[in-house]
């Protein structure tokens, strides 16, 4: 009975990065065995135990069958007699699939070491057609490791897998885990990029797919090519290190354009309320939580309007600020106008420009919430709301002046 140090682990060990989970593979035991030495069956499909004091993963070595459609249609095979290169040849990348001993030896069976050297993300072996669920690891891992390239064969692989049609036997919630791991990858980018490249985009995010090629006014875009500004936009959001609903919101604040017809470009008129839908669409189909669906929605209706924010009337500014919840939740607003800060520095040329719009939005939230709504409802004015509005709007007006040019949408 052995156990390696696999996966990841062994894998940024190699690159110099710190080691997040440490996850070993077991050759030459079984579960009955696993058990008497204490360690705790965590795992449903195949059998993986926790340590009984480290708590870490440790999976007996297997063996994967494809049997059915989908990422779940296997039949695995977990003996002792199945050796630890037969394990790592079930696993996805070569640099992936390097194993480490107790003693700190090194098995690398497939040449993940070179690979890492090389900057390649290759597949291991035929078997990786098996789960479609890969074709999305791959693209998650492009965008962590941005300067790794995907290997011709393997692309050329992922695009065959993409036209057999089994990506749409993955389950939503997988399709979603892999997507929010990631956005929050150093460049974003590179993941939407692989996934267009092997033709996936169109079949897990078509909304994003039909952006690209679609040109917006130059004058407002120096990139022209809405698929590249959303590019820009989910990148500049990781480079701020914000949130995970901050960046799904930078992703899909421009669906609509998508929806414009091509006599109509490159202005896209009234997109804001085709961008809606689409947000609430994606969200359903892939079963978003609440929170990163509902600042997605808000960003999708109400960029331009933050863009605006410095022309817009003070009786506007407080109709946007109802209409966004920021009385009771202020601390989604300041995600809001992060998102659209995003989308404003995710153009040429702007990244370093000022953004008036975002104290503009400040300021008038904090004059607004300076107005005693309860002061104001015990004197009993035949409209409540209406002068609790208006004070808020006058409140505004004091507050916060109307003198910057408009940001662009």
């Amino acid at each position: 009975m052995q156990a390696y140090l696999v996966g990841g682990a062994v894998r940024d060990e190699l690159l110099g990065l710190p080691v997040q989970d440490r996850d070993w593979v077991v050759v030459g035991a079984t579960a009955e065995a696993m058990a008497a030495r204490g360690f705790l069956p965590v795992g449903r499909d195949f059998p993986v135990f926790l340590h009984p004091q480290t708590k870490e993963e440790y999976a007996l070595a297997r063996t994967e069958r494809k049997s059915g459609r989908g990422y779940k249609g296997f039949t695995v095979y977990a003996d002792a007699s199945v050796t630890l290169e037969e394990d790592l040849r079930r696993r996805d990348l070569t640099i992936n699939a390097i194993a480490k001993s107790a003693a700190g030896e090194i098995i690398d069976p497939y040449d993940g070491r070179r690979d890492l050297q090389d900057r390649v993300l290759r597949h291991v072996s035929e078997a990786f057609a098996e789960d479609p669920l890969r074709v999305l690891r791959v693209a998650r891992f492009a965008a962590r490791f941005s300067e790794f390239s995907v290997a011709p064969e393997t692309l050329d692989l992922m695009t065959r897998m993409t036209a057999s049609g089994e990506l749409a036997e993955l389950v939503p919630e997988r399709v979603w885990q892999e997507l929010a791991r990631g956005l929050m990858e150093a460049q974003p980018s590179r993941m939407f990029e692989v996934l267009r490249l092997c033709g996936a985009l169109a079949v897990v995010l078509p909304e994003i797919d039909r952006l690209f090629g679609v040109p917006q006014p130059p004058e407002h875009h120096p990139e022209v090519d809405t698929g590249v500004h959303v590019m820009l936009v989910v990148d500049w959001a990781a480079r701020r290190r914000h949130p995970l609903a901050v960046r799904f919101a930078a992703l899909t604040h421009d669906l609509g354009k998508g929806l414009t017809a091509p006599e109509l470009w490159p202005k896209h008129h009234g997109h804001e309320a085709g961008s809606v839908a689409l947000v609430r669409a994606l969200a359903a189909r892939l079963r978003l939580p609440a929170d990163v669906r509902d600042l997605a929605i808000i960003v999708a209706r109400d960029h331009g309007n933050a863009h605006r924010a410095p022309q817009l009337r003070p009786s506007t500014l407080v109709e946007l600020l109802e209409r966004c919840d920021a009385f009771r939740r202020p601390e989604r607003f300041e995600l809001f106008i992060a998102a659209c800060e995003c989308d404003f520095r995710g153009r040429p040329g702007f990244e370093a420009r000022s953004y008036p719009p975002a104290e503009h939005l400040r300021c008038a939230l904090a004059a607004a919430q300076g107005v005693d709504a309860g002061a104001i409802a015990q004197k009993r004015p035949a409209d409540i709301r209406l002068a609790i509005f208006q004070a808020r709007a006058q409140a505004v007006a004091q507050a916060c002046g109307a003198t910057h040019s408009p940001a662009g949408s």
